[in-house]
């Protein structure tokens, strides 16, 4: 039977896709006939086509395989509903006969979680188990988010053993590489967890374009429209002194800048800096100066009902959990692994 690798994470939205991608690509590219699978599907497309997430991975890698069988389970509000009322069979062995089909003729199947290793633990489709039943290897990554999840690496090589086959720690800044050089994977090492790759920080990554800040912020482009392509790589926050402001502004020249409606001399400086994006709150209209000077400079404006600090905190979680869909990012991501990753240790481990 095809070997199979299990792509799991500590916690949600930590780079699944892009290590699925990253590792499939490469090992594409060094002759590996490859499959790929996601058994449980939270983000379903429809019934026919499957989850979004898998067939954004399957057209990357240029696969063609049955919905049904790279995923036989979609989460959908009903499937929750009758899960917690204990209405629903095990779906392990559906999970298992359609890993065995996708497997036939191939020399590795990508088997990819969802969520974090333990979700789906609720319907008995939780990572360690899916990993335990269908016999697979296992990379972890874990995406650094103030300091690298190691209890969970721990535990989650407690329950797998040997099948867990080391950790990718992703997300790295420059400033914290010499602590995982030093402190962090000689720990890890000595708990029987290879370090396979360590991912620098890439700002592109965590990045995301204006127009789709603006449908993640239920805004509306009100300036610019035709220049909302470019990307948004973090944010500043204009409630300072406009002297301030500036200081903090050169120093983020990618940044988009969240600032009241009322506030126009911050909103005019933003524009002349030629930020990437202006997100304006309070649902008041900017000015007939802001907008000419913007549409003049394609800085795009945002109008947004909510308040500043609400903002923030979504463009936060906007660019935390943003899915790499950019064709730029799919490229750059694959970068990032192939340069980073031990494929020697990795294809030593699998077998292939």
């Amino acid at each position: 039977m095809s070997k199979g690798l299990y792509i799991g994470s500590t916690r949600s939205y930590s780079g699944k896709n892009m290590l699925s991608v990253g590792i499939g690509l490469r090992l594409q590219k060094e002759g590996v006939n490859l499959g790929y699978m996601k058994p449980v599907g939270v983000m379903p497309v429809d019934e026919t086509r499957g989850d979004e997430d898998a067939l954004f991975v399957q057209d990357v890698l240029n696969l063609q395989q049955p919905a049904g069988l790279v995923t036989p389970v979609l989460v959908t509000q009903d499937f929750r509903m009758r899960a917690f009322a204990g209405h629903i069979g095990d779906y392990m062995p559906e999970v298992a006969s359609a890993y065995e089909k996708l497997c036939q003729n191939r020399d590795l199947t990508l088997v990819c979680g969802t969520g974090h290793t333990l979700s789906g633990k609720y319907c008995g489709l939780d990572g360690i188990r899916t990993v335990r039943e269908l016999k697979l290897k296992a990379v972890i990554i874990d995406r650094l988010q103030h300091e690298v999840n190691y209890d969970e690496l721990m535990n989650i090589k407690e329950q797998l053993g040997d099948n867990m086959i080391g950790v990718v720690l992703n997300d790295i800044p420059a400033s914290f590489m010499a602590e995982i050089d030093s402190v962090i994977r000689p720990f890890l090492e000595r708990n029987a967890i290879p370090v396979l790759g360590v991912i620098p920080r890439d700002p592109l990554m965590g990045s995301i374009r204006a127009h789709e800040l603006a449908d993640g912020l239920g805004g509306r482009l009100v300036a610019a429209q035709g220049r909302a392509d470019g990307m948004v790589e973090n944010f500043l926050i204009g409630t300072m002194q406009v002297e301030n402001f500036i200081t903090y502004f050169r120093r983020n020249p990618h940044a988009a800048v969240i600032v009241g409606g009322d506030r126009a001399d911050v909103q005019l400086v933003a524009i002349e800096g030629n930020c990437p994006c202006l997100v304006l709150t309070g649902n008041l209209y900017p000015n007939d100066i802001i907008l000419s000077r913007a549409d003049t400079l394609n800085v795009p404006i945002v109008m947004v009902r909510q308040d500043t600090y609400t903002v923030a905190k979504k463009m936060e979680g906007l660019l935390t959990r943003h899915k790499m869909r950019d064709v730029m990012k799919i490229r750059q991501g694959a970068q990032l692994i192939s340069n980073n990753l031990d494929f020697a240790a990795i294809r030593e481990a699998l077998g292939v």
